[in-house]
């Protein structure tokens, strides 16, 4: 600490509970994230308070719903990959509002059969609130702000057949114990 914060009057404690509650709140992001590429309901679940609602523009309904959907709507799917970008938090007392970008890549097939890359890329905004101890998100919006379909291939797994592929549904190698 330094001194002008401390002749300022600097709150440690302030800063403390800032702090814990950035990490809280994106661990709750991390947990959707996880949630989604490995069709893991309960942990994605897990980021939102009860009576949180959601707006993805395919659907729009309670946590419970939202969950439903995406894990019959990623299930479709051959793999999911989504990844999180910069997370602007802004935090007043119990509450909190967000905006965090995504992009996200969906393993998929064409009506004839053939491998698609579908890359999804937007951003979340979201309304968190701490209850009982526990940052999770009450509110959420994803704005897509880009989309790019692709023809894909699976020749780099047929090339290498001892590739360690990402799983789904608890077969995981990060799930199921296995470790190199």
């Amino acid at each position: 600490m330094t001194e002008a914060q401390l002749a300022q009057g600097f709150d440690f404690a302030a800063e403390l509970r800032d702090l814990a509650a950035r990490r809280d709140i994106a661990e709750a992001a991390h947990r959707y994230m996880r949630g989604l590429d490995r069709l893991d309901p309960v942990l994605q679940r897990r980021a939102f308070h009860d009576d949180a609602v959601v707006d993805c523009g395919l659907m729009k309904g309670t946590a419970d719903e939202f969950v439903a959907f995406c894990q019959d709507f990623l299930g479709t799917m051959e793999a999911t990959h989504h990844l999180l970008g910069q997370h602007r938090i802004e935090i007043v007392g119990d509450s909190a509002s967000g905006e965090a970008y995504f992009q996200a890549w969906h393993g998929v097939r064409d009506e004839g059969g053939a491998v698609r890359d579908l890359f999804i890329a937007g951003r979340y905004l979201d309304q968190y609130a701490c209850r009982d101890g526990e940052w999770r998100i009450t509110a959420r919006l994803l704005v897509t702000d880009w989309v790019k379909d692709d023809p894909g291939s699976l020749d780099f797994f047929a090339a290498n057949p001892g590739a360690v592929r990402g799983g789904r549904r608890g077969a995981d190698p990060s799930q199921s114990g296995v470790r190199s």
